[in-house]
């Protein structure tokens, strides 16, 4: 393009999402005064054109618990269908449902968190058959999401999961899967590369599937669900975060150890999906389940740990200035 007689050069469309773990605000009653406020700290590290979350629980004030009276050992999540409106105010533009709590409260609790986020204006992703298509400027991106469950798109069938990921690839330009998987706890950082079991369930083999997920077209892959970081992989020159961790549990998880560090991850792709550039900003967990920006890169330094014990020459490292940089 000319321009007053000088050559000008327009850059490629790209696309910037931010991805962050586990969200959680309680159960009512027991939920933040101010959920917005509780949320806050992480507002401004996680901005993006693209925001995403996993989102653990429901949203209704109907229902029935799937946990029966005086079972210490169940955990069933809603909060008031007026918190996707929190969500939204930060920044979330796509939430996911492929989780073990998206069915807490039946199928009214189920309704009723999708006609929330509807109604807030965030795109859903991860019932059966659900994919979310969102825009960054003029390049679409879809979401589909997987869980090891019937009641949400399966990451056990691998035929289904194939054919899902085909269709998204029809629908946008980019494609992002997102898989709630793996084992669950503080010894459960490292991706075993077979499949894991937690409470007798199995929770699927994370490295086949994401692996299968590029290899049918995804973009990227970004995980959750062992409430717990794990490490980052560049396969086939994509990126595979198998674990962000928790990003709030509000009052209802333990938080120590390990199980305090959490993630934002910042990704940059071309308009066909190929990587340009991300960047890994280190959370910490107050003991309520609150996060907070950490300043000494806690969470950096162990995923770059385990990146380097579960990948070798595939691991992915962030840098002292929070850059990932793919292997050579």
């Amino acid at each position: 393009m000319i321009v007053g007689g000088t050559t000008t050069t327009t850059a490629p469309p790209t696309v910037t999402i931010s991805a962050v773990g586990d969200s959680e605000l309680g159960n009512t009653p027991n939920v933040p005064a101010n959920p917005l406020a509780y949320f806050e700290p992480l507002k401004a590290a996680l901005a993006a054109p693209i925001e995403f979350a996993n989102l653990e629980g429901t949203m209704t004030s109907r229902g029935s618990s799937k946990c029966t009276p005086g079972d210490i050992e169940c955990f069933a999540f809603h909060v008031p269908p007026s918190f996707a409106r929190v969500y939204r105010e930060m920044g979330f533009t796509v939430l996911n449902s492929a989780n073990n709590h998206s069915n807490d409260y039946g199928i009214d609790g189920v309704i009723d968190t999708s006609n929330a986020l509807r109604e807030s204006g965030i795109a859903q992703a991860g019932l059966p058959g659900q994919i979310a298509v969102v825009r960054d400027g003029k390049v679409k991106v879809a979401f589909v999401d997987f869980a090891p469950y019937a009641n949400t798109n399966d990451l056990l069938n691998f035929p289904a999961a194939k054919q899902l990921i085909e269709k998204a690839r029809r629908l946008a330009s980019v494609v992002v899967v997102y898989m709630h998987a793996g084992a669950e706890g503080a010894d459960a950082d490292h991706v075993t590369k077979t499949s894991e079991f937690y409470v007798g369930e199995n929770r699927g083999n994370p490295y086949l599937f994401a692996h299968v997920a590029i290899d049918e077209g995804a973009s990227l892959v970004i995980a959750s669900g062992p409430h717990v970081l794990r490490g980052i992989e560049f396969y086939r020159g994509h990126l595979i975060d198998y674990s962000l961790g928790d990003s709030v549990n509000f009052d209802d998880f333990s938080a120590f150890g390990d199980l305090t560090l959490s993630a934002i991850l910042h990704v940059t792709l071309s308009a066909t999906g190929a990587f340009v550039s991300g960047t890994f900003t280190s959370v910490k967990l107050s003991a309520s389940g609150q996060g907070f920006v950490d300043p000494t890169h806690g969470a950096a330094a162990f995923v770059n740990q385990l990146s380097r014990e579960d990948f070798g020459s595939n691991a992915v490292v962030i840098d002292r200035n929070g850059s990932l940089a793919p292997p050579k």
